[in-house]
């Protein structure tokens, strides 16, 4: 017999349908052009690398700078598979990544449960073992990628072009994103015993590293498709308002169900007491290092999507002054609000990169960089808790039993011979 759906549930997924349908038609019919559809499509890609950062900062407590270097990532790795498929018609990149990032991902699952068992570790032991278990494997793949990429190239080059590339896309978008939350698991280990403030500044050196390795990535790590500091050029337009609001709305559902879990509530008492999460049995490091891999896959995820809208990417754009943007997203949204999250980045785009930079007069546009901070010093005066605060949609929210359910749930309660508690109310009657 089929439960009935909650009222809070068939607005949430019908809203939602609503949204995509009204926005994809407007794109089809040309009611919005390609400068607005782009606007668009970026703000739902910031949504989701903000919707990480709220995971680690609002609701787990740690203060990071490093999601843009983990967007990064998503977005390099995800651009180099596509290229290589569609220019090069080869398949070596999707089948190295791929069984590197399954055997790593295996290989961190299995050594935490064995290192699990080992009292008194410190984190840089762990470390040490896990990143030599990193090289080897990733050298293997290497060699099990080059000889089974022929093979993955005829399989895709059977079916029909349009669904191959689909499908190489797919699977890109995806590996950037595990391969964010690998290397998120790897630098996060030893980072991650340090205090809020200093974790903060390690993210946000990780972030250089990373801008840094881009500007060399044609010399220094031999991807000669990067180009390096000149810019990365000939990657598919891929993503569509479809592919990002699909994986936006899986993120918000895998989060939304998440943070009600019981791991959800044990990440939320990280940040409201670590000393009283400790005394009560929670295990502090470990579910630090889950929501800040959870959060770096989500920016890994939405790298991989950025990377295929301009068919276009620089490292200039992930230096580490636009790492604050999600930071300046979540706490303009409120800190501990995915509705808050969702509003404040397509605001973000909508304002910054789409009205300001068409309102200010030409040669002025650099001057929203200075309008946008000073509208946000603005709110931040009027209402420090962000523009929604802690408030959160029905279906985002936890939701409580009904007041009818609890009363005949606690009905035998009233009589004292039950053995059952007295509620309050009927106590003081």
């Amino acid at each position: 017999m089929f439960k009935k759906i909650p009222r809070t549930n068939l607005l949430f997924f019908g809203g939602a349908l609503l949204v995509f349908l009204v926005i994809q038609i407007a794109i089809s019919t040309h009611l919005l052009n390609d400068f607005w559809s782009t606007i668009i499509r970026i703000g739902g890609v910031m949504a989701i690398v903000s919707l990480g950062l709220n995971l680690i900062y609002g609701f787990n407590g740690q203060f990071s700078l490093g999601q843009w270097g983990f967007y990064a990532i998503g977005a390099y790795t995800a651009a180099d598979i596509t290229y290589r498929w569609t220019n090069l018609n080869e398949a070596t990149g999707l089948s190295i990544l791929l069984i590197g990032v399954l055997l790593v991902g295996g290989a961190i699952v299995y050594l935490r449960s064995l290192l699990g068992k080992i009292r008194g570790l410190d984190a840089l032991s762990a470390f040490t073992m896990y990143f030599l278990a990193t090289l080897v494997l990733g050298v293997l793949a290497v060699y099990l990628g080059k000889l089974v990429g022929p093979a993955v190239a005829g399989l895709l080059l059977a079916l029909p072009s349009g669904i191959s590339l689909q499908i190489v896309f797919v699977l890109a978008v995806i590996i950037g994103g595990i391969l964010a939350a690998e290397v998120s698991f790897l630098f996060g280990l030893p980072v991650l015993t340090l205090g809020s403030d200093y974790f903060g500044i390690a993210t946000l050196g990780f972030t250089i590293i990373v801008k840094v390795l881009l500007d060399n990535s044609d010399t220094m790590l031999g991807f000669a498709e990067m180009k390096g500091a000149r810019g990365m050029i000939g990657i598919p337009k891929i993503t569509t308002w479809f592919w990002v609001f699909l994986a936006l709305f899986i993120v918000v559902l895998v989060m939304r169900n998440l943070l009600h879990s019981s791991y959800g509530r044990a990440i939320v008492s990280v940040r409201e007491d670590e000393i009283a999460g400790k005394a009560m049995g929670v295990d502090v490091a470990e579910y630090k290092i889950l929501a800040f891999v959870i959060g770096s896959f989500f920016a890994g995820l939405a790298g991989g999507l950025y990377a295929h809208i301009n068919g276009f990417l620089h490292p200039s754009s992930f230096n580490f002054i636009r790492s604050f943007d999600p930071m300046i997203i979540i706490v303009l949204g409120g800190l501990g609000s995915m509705t808050g999250t969702l509003l404040a980045s397509f605001t973000w785009a909508l304002l910054l990169e789409g009205v300001l930079r068409l309102v200010l007069p030409q040669g002025f546009e650099t001057w929203r960089f200075v309008v946008y901070p000073l509208l946000l010093i603005l709110i931040m005066l009027v209402r420090p808790s962000g523009l929604l605060g802690t408030y959160e949609l029905p279906f985002l929210r936890q939701v409580l039993p009904p007041l009818k359910a609890f009363s005949k749930s606690n009905s035998n309660s009233a009589n004292p011979e039950s053995g059952h508690p007295v509620p309050l109310q009927e106590a003081t009657k």
